[in-house]
């Protein structure tokens, strides 16, 4: 049986939580400042449903986390490493040619 790092699952559950455009979005808000879900529905355009799914994801994967606020949540990183890895990433991705896209995982087996 194979044996996975602990440090392989967590960049793993950070991939899978980048691989979504919407969840991105919702990292790169929250490196900027915290923020209400009411907010964050609105800057991203999206239902309170759907950011409510999206923010569990997150959750659980344990790059944010719900801090209440009198009779509100407000959301935040779970830790300000992640604003700088996120911001290291941002800067990687300058050297990716931007016109190359990545087959999906079902189709050709990358990503």
């Amino acid at each position: 049986m194979l044996t996975i790092a602990p440090e392989v699952e967590v960049l793993a559950r950070f991939g899978r939580a980048l691989a979504d455009p919407i969840r991105c979005q919702l990292l790169l808000a929250l490196r900027e400042a915290p923020a209400h879900p009411a907010d964050l529905a609105e800057r991203l355009g999206i239902s309170r449903t759907r950011l409510s799914n999206h923010l569990a994801c997150l959750r659980d994967c344990g790059l944010v986390v719900a801090v209440p606020v009198g009779r509100r949540t407000r959301y935040e990183l779970s830790d300000e490493r992640l604003g700088h890895a996120l911001d290291d990433l941002r800067s990687a991705v300058i050297a990716v040619e931007a016109d190359r896209t990545c087959p999906d995982a079902e189709d050709k087996g990358c990503c």
